[in-house]
């Protein structure tokens, strides 16, 4: 495995977080550190993401701040700028991937296809987000990805939860899972902050 590869290996479960407010970003953030998580990505799906993400990453804390829904090369360069730790994009492009090629900052692209990986492969990458994961019956792709792909890892994401992401970890081909389970939004809407690091502590548990 590369250095990358190694990284979300070591983490094992990135936590797809939307950032809501910046007060419940950086909330649920410590609520899941305190439950033993060691990265979030933290998605571009609200006005407010990049005033969460700048206030996650200024806290301090021992994880690793990734950006997710990085939809063209304009927002990877964003998220370079203000040096984010890893990004995620839901799938490729051909801009995309130029712009991250040869960066320091890792990008984890959606595939849903061995045309899309191979695609990426031309550009350096052998580390994919698998997206989304369930909806495209990610246990039989990742068995038919393993013959052509050997040096390939995923990190599924869409459709994990706690009763699946066991079974996902467990084959060789896949890194870490991407997963929401542990910030629903009625739990931050409820503010329980504590279940939620009950739920993060039982997902690094599995």
């Amino acid at each position: 495995m590369n250095e990358f590869q190694k990284s979300l290996a070591e983490l094992k479960i990135v936590p797809v977080v939307t950032p809501y407010t910046v007060q419940s970003t950086i909330e649920m953030t410590k609520a899941m550190v305190a439950g033993g998580i060691g990265s979030v990505e933290i998605t571009l799906r609200t006005d407010c993401a990049w005033d969460a993400i700048k206030a996650v990453q200024d806290l301090g804390l021992p994880v690793k701040v990734g950006v997710g829904t990085i939809t063209n090369a304009n927002l990877f360069a964003q998220a370079e700028a203000i040096q984010a730790d890893f990004a995620v994009s839901p799938g490729i492009s051909n801009k995309l991937l130029a712009r991250s090629e040869g960066s320091l900052l890792p990008l984890l692209p959606g595939i849903a296809t061995a045309s899309e990986l191979m695609q990426g492969m031309d550009y350096g990458i052998s580390t994919f987000k698998l997206f989304p994961a369930m909806a495209i019956n990610a246990p039989a792709l990742l068995s038919s990805f393993a013959g052509p792909f050997p040096e390939i890892k995923f990190c599924p994401t869409g459709g994990v939860t706690t009763e699946n992401a066991a079974g996902l970890l467990a084959r060789p081909n896949v890194v870490c899972v991407g997963g929401s389970w542990m910030v629903s939004k009625s739990l931050v809407e409820s503010g329980d902050w504590s279940e939620i690091s009950r739920i993060s502590a039982a997902a690094m548990a599995i």
